[in-house]
């Protein structure tokens, strides 16, 4: 059973929409357009733009997806309903599973289709094996909707969740420290895409048992942003020198210590917002931040190139403005096409948003 705090479960649960809404438009930032290849990413390696763009893909993009995960356990720990495995899972694909394959099959339709019509530089279909693994991902991570092995790996830890609440809290600690182990060793796939993310659906699931997320917002803000404060700028170095950690199991494991203290600083950071104007404002974008987060790739690959005119590429002197407000503008297109999808097809909404959306 959790441990009881006197907490206030109305602004507990709001903390959970503000930090929903944070974490999903700080992943924007990971997929951010930048008009240019690995080639001429790598020429542009310690300019200020590469600074800035790193900065933001580890501190506020990459940083914000464990949190997600965490919370996702944390809800599931908490639910009754997680117990009973048909009806559960079944939810779970109506929720996760279904909009995932439904947002691939956009992608290739729309990505592909104006890489054919209009020669957007976008992958196209080789093969009806390049197709499956884009819909499914089945044991490669795809091309289009680089996003979507988030879904595919939290459908999988929603699977075996009805096994995994009836564990004791140790037993769910120590496969936590097993997933972590495997994403510092590079293992998982094709099974799981990302360890991490059970690593950190199992630690939401303990969070809950032994009461840590009302733990952690009865501690000063600085206690909590601490960690995050110390272990972000090591990241942040080793990426700016080294780039990303997949084939090094030192900076992997930094990175997920990273991750660790970043989930904890905007848990603490989005119970701080709550009472006030932009947290009201975090709470009214949450309904839609799961069709956005499907849909910012699409609109990235498609919208990118076309504002890209304007601005230009990454290395001209417009783009740092157009990158950091490209969460805002992924918001602005999203929104009023979810909005206007929820009163033409209200099912349709449904089955995109994952039952989020869908009503009147």
């Amino acid at each position: 059973m959790p441990l009881i705090l006197p907490i206030d479960a109305s602004r507990r649960s709001a903390a959970i929409a503000i930090a929903r809404s944070l974490c999903i438009l700080g992943v924007v930032y990971v997929h951010a357009w930048t008009g240019i290849g690995s080639a001429e990413l790598a020429a542009l390696r310690g300019t200020g733009q590469d600074a800035l763009r790193w900065t933001l893909m580890e501190a506020l993009g990459r940083s914000a997806v464990p949190l997600l995960g965490l919370i996702s356990g944390w809800l599931v720990a908490s639910s009754a309903r997680s117990r009973d495995w048909g009806p559960f899972v079944r939810r779970k694909a109506r929720s996760i599973l279904l909009p995932m394959i439904l947002w691939n099959a956009l992608a290739i339709s729309l990505v592909s289709g104006a890489a054919w019509l209009w020669t957007l530089p976008a992958p196209v279909p080789t093969s009806w094996e390049w197709v499956a693994q884009e819909l499914f991902i089945l044991t490669r991570n795809p091309d289009i909707n680089v996003q979507m092995p988030f879904l595919r790996d939290l459908f999988l830890c929603m699977v075996v969740a009805p096994l995994l609440v009836r564990l004791p809290a140790v037993a769910l600690l120590a496969l936590a420290g097993l997933a972590g182990v495997a994403h510092v060793a590079g293992l998982g796939p094709p099974v799981l895409m990302r360890a991490a993310i059970l690593c950190f659906f199992l630690l939401g699931m303990v969070a809950w048992r032994w009461g840590w997320a009302d733990r952690t917002v009865a501690w000063p803000f600085w206690m909590s942003a601490m960690p995050f404060a110390v272990a972000m700028p090591v990241r942040l170095a080793l990426a700016l020198q080294w780039g990303a950690p997949q084939d090094n199991m030192v900076m992997a494991a930094i990175d997920l210590v990273s991750r660790v203290a970043a989930a904890l600083f905007f848990w603490r950071l989005a119970w701080a917002l709550v009472p006030t104007r932009a947290g009201a404002i975090l709470r009214r974008i949450e309904p839609f931040a799961f069709f956005l987060f499907c849909a910012h790739l699409i609109l990235i690959w498609l919208g990118g190139p076309l504002i890209g005119r304007i601005v230009g590429r990454m290395g001209s002197p417009l783009y740092p403005l157009f990158l950091l407000l490209q969460p805002a503008l992924i918001l602005m297109a999203a929104a009023p096409m979810a909005s206007a999808l929820n009163r033409l097809s209200p099912v349709a909404a449904a089955l995109l948003s994952g039952g989020r959306l869908g009503r009147r």
